[in-house]
């Protein structure tokens, strides 16, 4: 039944009002889809779990209204994530999935499942080589704009150890251990760390939740391993993983036990525990430091931490550059001067700017025989569309950084807050 547009107008301003209101949001998604908007219930549900990746109402929304907008590849990777991490409801799983084998479940005469691993004889699973996409990328850390200090730290950590064995060994520099990416969402770390698999001439391995999480009993713990595994194969590999504080989430903030058996695995792998993880580089990114688990980060395992701050200057004018080549553009378009209003927008944000400025030009060229090409006027109304969207993340980070330091693991959060005036 259709939603009166006043009430969906008013909920979405108090949302904007209020970005970090969950509930809201998903309040208002639920709306959207029920008054047939699924695309925009969908970008709303999206925007939840990008902070809160193991919310299973969210899952559950999210899979209904992916079904609804016609992408059924998501709807399914919803569901199958909500059912992992506990029990959605009926719209979001199908009644007829069972919480796990049994032997006279279809799953006991052999079951393929999304990454290529079969049960057998209930819950055992056999040791077939996950079906991931393993990438040989060409770009390296000089097409990575700015991000100076991050690119800087990279190349102490792994890179220069590497190039340098002679140099390595006379400083007893290990190569165990892996670095954990962290900073509000869109700013590159999934960029940077196929630029670094690039520099350093190694496969690269991309690990999201939805690669792991399995509904089925020991099946995630299956997945996780067989991803080492394959990487160990393809060595000297990267492997990267997204979101990491979903798979590793802090066991005191779980809902479900079935995620400590994810983080052991996890920890076993790092560890080297049986196998041996020479040539395999371990590189993991999150939005929410905070929430992973300590153990993940201890000596040997996700050790490092760093920063990755939004673009500075230099970097935005490279990302507007690089989003407008093979767009019409007007003369009057100034990278610099726009790069230079641009200050706490995301990589994301920035190239999003483009897409906003390049339709408002498609809109006029629509009423006219000729294409207008994007002008400095078009990119100043999309400015008042675009704003940007990591200060939630901000405010959040603040609060960790004042009050949670242990350590002084968020010094380099602390000065960047600082320099801005934040704190």
């Amino acid at each position: 039944m259709p939603i009166d547009p006043g009430v969906l107008s008013s909920i979405a301003a108090l949302v904007e009002r209020d970005a970090s209101n969950v509930a809201l949001r998903l309040h208002l998604a639920e709306l959207l889809l029920e008054d047939g908007q699924a695309t925009q219930a969908l970008s709303h549900v999206s925007l939840v779990l990008a902070s809160r990746p193991d919310d299973v109402k969210a899952l559950d929304l999210g899979a209904r209204a992916a079904d609804a907008a016609g992408e059924i590849g998501k709807a399914e990777s919803y569901r199958r994530m909500a059912v992992a991490l506990g029990t959605a409801s009926s719209e979001a799983a199908p009644s007829t999935v069972p919480e796990m084998p049994s032997a006279d479940s279809p799953a006991h005469g052999g079951r393929k499942d999304r990454v290529g691993l079969r049960l057998v004889e209930g819950n055992r699973v056999d040791d077939s080589e996950p079906d991931v996409e393993i990438q040989q990328p060409a770009m390296t850390l000089k097409d990575v704009a700015g991000m100076e200090k991050v690119k800087h730290r990279l190349n102490v950590a792994f890179l220069a150890p590497l190039r340098n064995p002679e140099l390595r060994r006379t400083f007893g520099k290990s190569l165990r251990g892996g670095l954990l990416l962290y900073g509000p969402p869109g700013c590159g770390k999934t960029f940077i760390a196929r630029a670094a698999a690039g520099e350093l001439g190694a496969k690269f391995i991309a690990i999201g939740i939805s690669d792991v999480l399995d509904m089925w009993l020991g099946q995630s713990e299956q997945n996780l391993k067989g991803h080492f595994e394959t990487a160990r194969r393809q060595a000297p590999c990267l492997l990267f993983f997204d979101e990491v504080d979903a798979l590793g989430r802090k066991r005191s903030l779980m809902r479900h036990s079935a995620g400590s058996g994810v983080i052991s695995q996890f920890l076993a792998e790092l560890d080297g525990l049986k196998a041996d993880n020479r040539g395999v580089f371990v590189l993991a990114a999150t939005n929410h430091p905070w929430d992973v688990d300590s153990a993940l980060r201890r000596p040997g395992r996700l050790d490092r931490m760093l920063l990755v701050l939004p673009p500075d200057g230099s970097a935005r004018e490279a990302i507007l550059r690089a989003n407008c080549r093979d767009r019409p553009m007007a003369d009057d378009v100034d990278y610099t001067s726009i790069a230079s209003r641009l200050e706490d927008y995301s990589g994301a944000d920035v190239a999003h700017l483009c897409e906003a400025a390049a339709e408002l030009a498609l809109e006029e060229s629509l009423g006219t025989s000729n294409v207008r090409p994007i002008s400095a006027a078009h990119f100043k109304r999309a400015m008042k569309e675009v704003r940007p969207s990591i200060r939630a993340w901000l405010e959040t980070a603040k609060n960790h950084a004042l009050f949670a330091n242990d350590g002084g693991v968020y010094d380099d959060l602390l000065e960047y807050l600082r320099a801005r005036r934040i704190v």
